[in-house]
């Protein structure tokens, strides 16, 4: 039976353990690839190019989170109100868009909302050029990351709604308990640990996202994944080392993001 895990011990290896030491050692290497240093990290940092960068990733993939988590919510909530059929409909939408991101993303924003793009001229025309923004700013790509951060919510979000019973409704109603109080006292504190879980992996998600930010900005955004390539695959001197030591950097925020998610579960479920 062992040997039916040969397969995915192989490539757990060869594509994440050995890359990921790679990486790691890469990072405390010097520029010349000669000796151990702890220059690359005290770089990446300290250095305000970098800081930036890494503030900018966090602050983008939090807002985008919460916002995309909250939309969800509520859109997944309304599918349980249709029937089978729509709702499969309506799933198999929000998986498409799930897989709809990277550069034809960006360049479905740049036709939409872009500089000559389709609504910011009808905003222009009809006087309501104060609803156009910047794509190719923070704002800009909250609004984008928000977009492919609603249809993996719903699809993540969707199944614990069935989780709390129209039983529970019932019972609560006959008791004399609101909608806005079955909510806050029953509804939400079940749903709870399913949507801490959620913001995670939207938070992770977004994190890691490389493809939309660089096609829709270039580098007009300094973010983190996109200072990392940049370094790792600069045009003129790349410099691997300290490229890898962001990586790493970047791994150690989402395992703290994990950690602070596991947590905050262990929490809820205790208050529940």
């Amino acid at each position: 039976m062992l040997l039916v895990l040969v397969p995915f011990v192989f490539w757990l290896i060869a594509f994440l353990a050995l890359p990921f030491a790679g990486m790691l050692i890469s990072s405390f290497q010097h520029a010349d690839g000669q000796g151990f240093t702890f220059a690359q990290y005290v770089k990446a940092l300290t250095h305000p190019l970098y800081t930036q960068s890494l503030l900018n990733s966090v602050w983008l993939s939090f807002v985008s989170s919460l916002v995309g988590l909250v939309i969800a919510v509520f859109a997944s909530y309304s599918f349980t109100r249709f029937s089978a059929k729509t709702r499969d409909v309506l799933l198999n939408i929000s998986n498409i868009f799930n897989n709809f991101s990277g550069v034809p993303l960006a360049f479905a924003f740049m036709i939409i909302l872009g500089t000559n793009g389709m609504f910011t001229l009808l905003f222009d025309k009809l006087g309501m050029g104060f609803l156009n923004f910047d794509l190719r700013s923070l704002k800009g790509l909250i609004v984008v990351y928000t977009y492919f951060q609603i249809p993996l919510a719903i699809l993540l979000v969707y199944p614990s709604l069935y989780a709390i019973r129209e039983e529970w409704k019932e019972s609560a109603a006959l008791l004399g308990a609101s909608t806005w109080q079955f909510w806050r006292y029953i509804g939400v504190p079940v749903l709870l640990p399913s949507l801490v879980g959620t913001f995670s992996v939207l938070f992770a998600n977004a994190m890691g996202a490389l493809a939309t930010a660089y096609a829709l900005t270039v580098r007009n955004v300094n973010l983190l994944t996109i200072q990392i390539n940049s370094l790792v695959t600069g045009d003129v001197f790349p410099r691997q080392e300290l490229g890898s030591a962001l990586a790493v950097v970047l791994f150690v925020i989402l395992l703290i993001a994990l950690f602070i998610n596991e947590k905050m579960l262990q929490l809820v479920r205790k208050g529940s």
